[in-house]
């Protein structure tokens, strides 16, 4: 009874939302109009793909849209632009900090009602269905949140991993008598992943209207690294200084490689600590059960017999 309820509780919601979104469709796609603006050039809708499940991604998006707009006007408060930042970080720039937040909210309705749902077919104890129906809400609405922190951490030790490829390529160019800006093109055209995009993104600021060292500004506020942190400012540095670029360029890369070597003997220094616990938990007990099984069964016979 208490599924039943539940499942007509969620679909009591989806309908009011479906009826609201016909009544309120002009004002909310003027809104999405003017989300746009800070897309970064980038498509709010996915081309390609099997049509089926775009337009589910799309269902999906506007259900997480319309709830996101009901929790940010009610409980969100400025929270919006902490989640902003974290988004970008990600690199998901189709997504809005609301539909973030309408993702937790849907997430966190429909983790424990499939929870509740599959201890009750399996007779799971009442006591402990409900009880771990609290956990549940709290895994589903972290889950969205806890996905696009993965994704950001991920995505920005790609780039600073790829930094001294693209310092490595400035200095190429600048000496060979570009200026940064054609030096910038060039290496995001020949550059893939998030680092091309990031440059990418930085070329087309430029292109509408922003300086080069803005533009570099707003890269590093996207992808806040040590790596890129010290190359915008070097740059923005030797650009209002009247430093030669190529000079702080190449001292940069020495600097990078430093780093990166610096980095990687942590990683190794952090090797042995993180093989312990599998090794004592995993690969001792199975090399104790071969060389001692045979031993102590034969001393057990011997005792017994």
């Amino acid at each position: 009874m208490i599924l039943i309820a539940l499942l007509s509780l969620v679909l009591l919601g989806v309908g009011i939302s479906l009826i609201l979104r016909a009544i309120t469709d002009q004002r909310m796609r003027a809104a999405e109009n003017l989300e746009t603006i800070g897309a970064y050039g980038f498509s709010t809708r996915q081309a390609g793909g099997v049509p089926g499940a775009a337009s589910a991604r799309a269902l999906f998006d506007d259900a997480a849209d319309f709830v996101g707009r009901l929790v940010t006007s009610h409980l969100a408060g400025g929270r919006e632009e902490n989640l902003k930042k974290e988004i970008m970080q990600a690199g998901l720039y189709s997504m809005s900090p609301r539909r973030l937040l309408g993702y937790q909210v849907l997430c966190a309705l429909t983790f424990p009602a499939a929870w509740i749902w599959f201890a009750g077919v399996t007779g799971f104890p009442a006591v402990f269905k409900f009880l771990f129906a609290f956990g549940m809400i709290a895994m589903g609405w972290m889950s969205p949140l806890v996905l696009v922190r993965r994704r950001a951490r991920f995505r920005l030790e790609d780039i600073d991993r790829r930094l001294p490829e693209l310092i490595d390529l400035l200095v190429v160019t600048v000496e060979a008598g570009l200026g940064l800006t054609g030096s910038l093109q060039i290496a995001a055209t020949r550059l893939k992943g998030p680092l091309g995009e990031e440059l990418r993104l930085a070329l087309q600021e430029q292109n509408f209207g922003l300086a080069t060292s803005e533009a570099l500004v707003n890269m590093l506020g996207r992808t806040e690294t040590p790596g890129m942190r010290a190359f915008v400012r070097s740059i923005v540095q030797g650009e209002s200084l009247g430093v030669s670029i190529g000079q702080i360029l190449r001292n940069l890369s020495e600097d990078m490689r430093k780093r990166r070597r610096a980095a990687a003997e942590e990683r190794a220094q952090k090797a042995p600590v993180k093989m312990l616990l599998p090794l004592v938990f995993l690969i001792f007990p199975a090399m104790f059960v071969v060389l001692l099984g045979p031993a102590a069964f034969a001393f057990i016979q011997a005792i017994s017999g």
